[in-house]
């Protein structure tokens, strides 16, 4: 049975979790999908990096002074620009929604996003987005913080999110020893190809994600892009992703597409 929830952690800061969430959510939407992508990298900021203007209630808030608003409204909507080019469109249902519950908040609050007692307010908000998302993504920086404890335990199943590269290997190991100190595991491991000569083992990954042009999303443009996210949503939701290519038939089953 597919999951809900999944927390989508760095083995290293800078390997493009939140552009894989974001990439991820954008694949699930185009298959009907309602998905949150809810931030729990508060240091990095980087979901909110797509959004202009002001947000209030952002993630922070929700998990300290905001115990009492509703999620809604911290729910900011994302209308990615890029196209759905390498998609038969006229095959596809009606795009779900993607709606992101981004951090951006001074330091002082930033601080008490922090605490135990915010980190169990978090798992609590990931629930409550389980309860109106059809999928929920957490964007989770490299383990090491009371939030990152905090959405690795909550979420359903875990992935690492790691370069494609041999350093990225060796991250993702790492990473894997430091789940288990929390008593939990990895499901899959996602290695991202940041400079378009990606070098990882393929027996040390579930899905390679390859690189995208400029624009995010923008894996659903090519059908490397679709049946890459297709492996990667089977690896880290176990949701198998019919997405039909604009020239011609479904994407390949996903075991086919891992040969």
């Amino acid at each position: 049975m597919s999951a809900t929830t999944a927390a989508l952690v760095g083995a290293a800061g800078g390997t493009g979790t939140t552009r894989t969430c974001l990439e991820l959510a954008g694949a699930l939407a185009a298959a009907g999908e309602d998905v949150a992508v809810v931030d729990a990298a508060y240091d990095m900021q980087g979901l909110a990096r797509h959004f202009s203007g002001r947000i209030d209630p952002d993630m922070t808030e929700l998990v300290t002074d905001g115990g009492d608003r509703p999620l809604a409204e911290a729910l900011v909507e994302y209308e990615p620009d890029a196209e759905r080019a390498a998609l038969d469109t006229d095959e596809l249902p009606e795009p779900g929604r993607i709606a992101c519950l981004p951090a951006r908040a001074p330091f002082e609050r930033l601080a008490r996003a922090k605490t135990a007692e915010a980190a169990q307010e978090l798992e609590r908000r990931i629930d409550e987005a389980a309860s109106e998302f059809d999928r929920v993504l957490v964007d989770t920086p490299p383990l090491g913080s009371n939030p990152a404890v905090a959405a690795v335990t909550a979420a359903e199943r875990v992935a690492v999110v790691t370069p494609a590269s041999e350093r990225g290997v060796d991250a993702a190991q790492m990473l894997r020893g430091r789940l288990q100190d929390v008593e939990t595991s990895a499901d899959a491991v996602v290695a991202v190809d940041r400079t378009g000569a990606a070098a990882f083992p393929e027996n040390d990954a579930d899905a390679v994600l390859p690189q995208f042009d400029a624009g995010t999303p923008a894996g659903l443009e090519t059908e490397a892009g679709v049946d890459a996210l297709a492996v990667a949503a089977d690896a880290v939701l176990d949701r198998e992703l019919d997405l039909p290519l604009a020239e011609g038939g479904l994407v390949e089953a996903v075991d086919s597409l891992r040969d």
